[in-house]
């Protein structure tokens, strides 16, 4: 028998090399397909809402599995223009999720460098408290808080919509693991050049810490913009509702219209998409620095 020749040796994987089922074509065919059908699921009803927001009502109840039944047209988004006050359910919107996420930014940058650097007394029994309280259903919370705005007289107020809304527990933690990842020794120096605690905060952590503080923000933006229930209870002033709530009076004045509630829905979907483009890769980053991808 032939001797037998060296034996090949598999190539090692590149460091950062992407995780794939294996080596080969035919692996990689297979989890490219499998992320491409998982976007189309996931596009798809985005794409129908889309298109159904530009016919006409009389065109979408028509049979057949046309999604384009007739000409296209801005009549749903005139409609939803003209039947509410959809200018000033905006404005509250952006106002209200602008201000919850300053004042949450604020919050929960310094409660988790408190938790992250402090060493005062009953700091674990806190920070167990802080986590505790994520496992506990807003729902439980609204009588409650509702309670707490009516004997502060704050009931159809913005600060009614804003207030109960900035204590975010989870944030706390995720900053608070980003932190313990930054090396103390940055602070020591600056300390050691006379820099006090509030100082090395703000120059030294919260640069260090942009691209985290960054998902935060996107993360509390969106969570406050889409927040239905609880503005939906503390306001009844038209005045002061909120675009999730304001339009969901329009449909019920008016009846359903799926054209319309289309257009309501795109229109109240266009401002998150827009800041999840601009901060998508800042948001990707910030998971995987912090760990709490595989967490």
């Amino acid at each position: 028998m032939p001797p037998a020749g060296p034996r090949r040796r598999r190539p090692p994987e590149a460091v950062g090399a992407p995780l794939l089922l294996g080596h080969g074509r035919l692996p990689r065919v297979l989890a490219g397909g499998a992320l491409g059908i998982f976007a189309l699921l996931w596009v798809l009803p985005f794409v129908w809402t889309l298109i159904t927001s530009f016919q006409r009502e009389r065109d979408i109840s028509s049979p057949g599995f046309n999604p384009i039944k007739g000409a296209l047209t801005l009549d749903a988004y005139r409609q939803v223009f003209d039947r509410g006050t959809l200018p000033i359910w905006a404005f509250n919107s952006i106002l209200t999720a602008g201000l919850i996420t300053l004042i949450t930014i604020v919050l929960s940058t310094l409660a988790a460098y408190g938790f992250s650097r402090g060493t005062f007394r009953g700091r674990r029994a806190l920070l167990a408290v802080t986590v505790a309280s994520i496992m506990v259903p807003p729902q439980l919370l609204m009588v409650p808080l509702f309670q707490e705005m009516l004997a502060f007289n704050l009931v159809d107020t913005y600060w009614a919509i804003i207030l109960p809304q900035v204590v975010a527990p989870m944030m706390v933690f995720i900053l608070k693991r980003f932190f313990d990842a930054i090396p103390r020794e940055l602070e020591e120096a600056a300390r050691i050049d006379g820099a006090s605690d509030l100082r090395v905060f703000w120059s030294i952590v919260l640069p260090l810490s942009r691209p985290i503080v960054s998902a935060v923000s996107v993360f509390v933006f969106i969570g406050a913009w889409n927040n239905f229930m609880w503005p939906f209870i503390i306001t009844s002033d038209t005045d002061l509702m909120t675009l999730p709530v304001g339009l969901a009076t329009v449909e019920d004045a008016y009846g359903v219209a799926y054209a319309q509630s289309m257009a309501a829905a795109v229109l109240a979907a266009a401002p998150l998409i827009i800041v999840f483009l601009f901060f998508q890769r800042r948001i990707v980053k910030s998971v995987a620095t912090t760990g709490l991808g595989g967490s």
